[in-house]
């Protein structure tokens, strides 16, 4: 974009003119390749219909002369790759410690949840979603007392001082996913793409 065009102060042109690194684009087409990877194994394979069959009706798989606890174990070990892709790709850019899957395991649980148990198409959904709405916090960093003055709500001097009305978006982004993960049990115990099974 131009130096100009970059210069002013629209938040539409700071999307724009923002540097964006290799690595974070080298990341996000390594994790949509292996999504659509495992997609097209999962539907359209038949290791893909034996382990969705052996995660359903395990003894039906079994009967059909499929060894259940072998697929599991396989699945697992598929998993654990991935993550180990995950860690070699993303360790470069991230900060590495030991306890850093604690810090994102619950948010990987809201994941799941809200996205719908069993649902690929769901989690990708979900966490698109859920990226977006803790990036968009953190970027307006909106406060509870400039948002209502910015509507016209008249408020005293004594407000501007109030805990709860200075508030900001940025403040209370980490707790966003599990706000709307109690929204989506509410409404949609599902999740956004899940099947309820009988």
């Amino acid at each position: 974009a131009p130096a100009a065009m970059c210069s002013a102060a629209d938040a539409s042109v700071r999307i724009v003119c923002s540097p964006f690194p290799a690595t974070r684009g080298f990341m996000m087409f390594i994790a949509l390749v292996m999504l659509l990877a495992l997609w097209l194994m999962l539907t359209r394979t038949r290791i893909g219909l034996v382990i969705q069959s052996a995660l359903t009706h395990p003894e039906m798989v079994e009967s059909l002369g499929h060894n259940v606890p072998r697929v599991f174990m396989l699945v697992f070990g598929a998993g654990a790759g991935l993550a180990g892709l995950a860690g070699v790709i993303g360790g470069s850019t991230f900060v590495t410690e030991p306890s850093m899957a604690a810090t994102v395991g619950s948010v990987i649980f809201v994941v799941v949840v809200v996205g719908g148990m069993g649902s690929l198409a769901g989690a990708f959904v979900a966490s698109i979603l859920i990226g977006v709405l803790q990036t968009f916090a953190v970027a307006l960093d909106y406060s509870v007392f400039t948002t209502l003055r910015s509507l016209g709500v008249a408020l005293g001097p004594e407000a501007a001082d109030h805990s709860l009305l200075k508030l900001t978006l940025a403040q209370v982004a980490p707790i966003l996913p599990y706000l709307f993960l109690v929204l989506i049990l509410i409404f949609r115990p599902k999740g956004l793409m899940g099947t309820r099974e009988g």
